[in-house]
């Protein structure tokens, strides 16, 4: 008990202090559990061979990741990512494959071990990849949903591989495998074995059943089984209950599909893609996060702790040098991919860097290659240290990929549309707030010049048959163009408080008597466009949240009417209300720290309450509103106690 406490302060507090200086130097969190484990394993010495048997147990932190990325995609999302999977996944596995054995041979390796190593090297991090994805918020972007589905058509493809590394250890020029070089504790041993024991004597046939059996029962568990356990454990009102089951979800799952010889993270991911439509998907979601967490720390502490640099240091330059054309090959690879696809520039990048490094599965198909014969011991622990190098290097190509990206930012913007025709209103900005405001306008017959500084936006605009042109409304010369001299109303619907503010500005100094609507952020935006010279300002989300109230008052009782004359009054007083706190707004003061505008401020809410009281309620004295509020505040807590 003593030494397993001993070796859980060491890696959670490895962790603790290498995790946050790795975020804050901006290298990203993977980098820094991967230099902890360096710092606790090879250098310092304060753990050893118990990392293997740790790593075997971290691994289970991928398959906890892929549950939760199931949750997040349903059934029909899968679907529509058909052609990434089967185009763009398997091209990239085939491809890879085939250049990185071509390079094998090349080297003077046997074809079998030549394609045995391409097969490892062709699978990438997917621990490392979806975490650093999550952490700098890219998942969602076209690149980021291209590399997932490559990561996913790759844990796919383990399992014909696993299938095929048995029939090379048959081909001439194998590897002579001797009892001595089996490692007893590899990871991923223990799971070919357990496969082993339920499918090694069944025939073919038997194999595909039995597997299709077991995705079957994962299916239908998930959609006939999930609802009713959860109303039983609800029952109880025990929040651990449902972390217990949750982890029991993943468990069973994962022990099913090794048994049957599939991939656990495979079958937890198909369970997470049932369970996407459920309405205890949030539950799990709060409940394994914090495991999943723990798990994947664990697992890079892991990976780090268990180089060896004895091996490297007697041929560093030659490992060193095998990363790295790993590394060329596949990012070659998949840069071509990239190109084919049609991948703007940034997307390209992130699909290239993103998944040029080896894999946390390399190490699986690694051990089991040394055990079927196909790989000497010498070329596995090669092959091993190459993988935990490329998977260091991971961090570093996403800081590449934020230096490309930025460059490819920071090039010349295309000339502006030449403006050929002038209208009585302008409307710089065409976001979702232009808009509404275009169309409205446009369909009482009315001309208007549209600008936009995004050519994307004016293109679509086009595609629709909304006439704009491309070009930055904040320079004097487009707006000239645009007939600033002649024109009766200018709209600043623009997406920048900043931009909004300069346009105003100049728009007042160059026409004192041009009426101006602006689109507000807030507030105090609101006071920087009223000292700037607009007419009329508008809050983007103050209308709405007005009607979103009113909608409120009519579900509590009120008619529409008297929900309606509500509404009405707080637009009124809240109106005249930002119009004298105005006045009183000084530049550059928090508003917290200005006396006047807080009395006031203060004020105007007392008189805006006293003003909806009364309109609520006619002819009522002032004690007796107070009274009904109050009481309406209790029955509408009762309400929601019993809802």
């Amino acid at each position: 008990m003593q030494g397993f406490l001993l070796q859980a302060t060491i890696y959670l507090g490895a962790a603790v202090l290498a995790v946050p200086l790795a975020a804050r130097l901006g290298l990203g969190s993977v980098l820094g559990y991967l230099a902890a484990g360096i710092v606790i394993g090879p250098l310092t010495g304060m753990v050893g061979s118990e990392t293997e048997s740790l790593q075997h147990f971290a691994e289970f932190g991928v398959v906890m990741m892929l549950f939760l990325i199931g949750l997040e995609l349903e059934p029909r999302a899968l679907w529509n990512m058909r052609q990434r999977l089967i185009g763009l996944g398997g091209v990239q596995v085939v491809l890879t494959t085939g250049a990185l054995s071509l390079a094998g041979i090349a080297l003077g390796l046997a074809p079998n071990v030549a394609l045995a190593t391409g097969l490892i090297f062709a699978l990438s991090s997917t621990a490392i990849v979806l975490q650093t994805l999550s952490e700098k918020n890219l998942m969602q972007t076209a690149g980021g949903r291209s590399v997932f589905s490559v990561l996913l058509t790759q844990d796919i493809a383990v399992i014909p591989m696993l299938a095929l590394l048995p029939l090379l250890a048959l081909s001439p020029g194998g590897a002579v495998q001797h009892e001595e070089s089996v490692a007893p504790h590899t990871p991923g041993a223990q799971e070919v074995e357990a496969a082993k024991t339920l499918i090694e004597n069944l025939p073919g046939w038997a194999v595909t059943l039995v597997t299709l059996g077991a995705v079957a029962v994962v299916v239908l568990a998930g959609i006939y089984l999930t609802r009713p356990v959860f109303r039983y454990i609800h029952h109880a009102r025990l929040r651990e209950l449902y972390t217990a089951l949750g982890l029991l979800m993943v468990v069973s799952i994962a022990l099913l599909m090794e048994l049957v010889g599939l991939s656990p993270a495979l079958g937890t991911f198909l369970a997470g893609v049932v369970l996407a439509n459920s309405e205890f998907r949030h539950e799990l979601e709060s409940d394994l996060e914090p495991f999943k967490g723990l798990l994947l720390g664990l697992f890079f502490i892991t990976v780090g702790a268990g180089i060896d640099f004895g091996v490297l240091a007697e041929k560093p330059a030659q490992i060193v040098s095998l990363a790295l054309a790993v590394i060329l090959v596949k990012g070659t690879v998949l840069y071509v991919l990239a190109r084919m696809a049609k991948m703007h520039t940034r997307d390209r990048w992130l699909f290239t860097l993103a998944l040029a490094q080896a894999g946390e599965f390399g190490f699986v198909l690694a051990s089991f290659s040394l055990q079927q014969g196909v790989l000497a011991k010498g070329d596995a622990e090669t092959i091993r240290l190459v993988i935990a190098i490329s998977m260091l290097v991971t961090p570093l190509l996403f800081i590449l990929y934020e230096f490309l990206s930025r460059r490819s930012e920071e090039r010349p913007a295309p000339a502006p549309d030449e403006i050929d025709r002038t209208a009585p209103v302008i409307i710089a900005g065409i976001g979702r707030f232009g808009q509404v405001v275009g169309r409205l306008v446009q369909g009482a017959g009315l001309e208007t010049v549209v600008l936009d500084h995004d050519m994307e936006m004016i293109e679509t605009m086009r595609r629709f048959g909304y006439a704009g042109f491309f070009g930055d409304p904040t320079r004097p010369d487009i707006l000239h163009a645009a007939g600033i001299d002649t024109a009766k109303v200018l709209v600043v619907a623009l997406d920048d408080r900043h931009a909004a503010l300069r346009l105003v500005r100049h728009a007042r100094a160059q026409r004192p008597d041009l009426h101006i609507v602006a689109r507000a952020f807030d507030r105090e935006h609101v006071y920087q466009l009223y000292k700037a010279g607009a007419d009329d300002i508008v809050r983007e989300l103050f209308d709405s949240s007005l009607r979103a109230g009113r909608y409120t008052l009519e579900a509590m009782g009120l008619s529409r009417f008297e929900a309606s004359e509500l509404e009405m009054a707080f637009y009124q007083r809240d109106r005249a209300g930002v119009r004298e706190l105005a006045e009183l707004w000084q530049p550059g003061v928090p508003v917290a720290q200005n006396p006047d505008y807080v009395k006031r401020a203060r004020e105007l809410n007392k008189d805006l309450e006293t003003v909806i009281l009364e309109r609520l309620h006619p002819g009522g004295d002032a004690a007796e509103v107070e009274d009904i509020t109050d009481e309406s505040e209790i029955v509408g807590y009762q309400s929601k106690d019993r809802a």
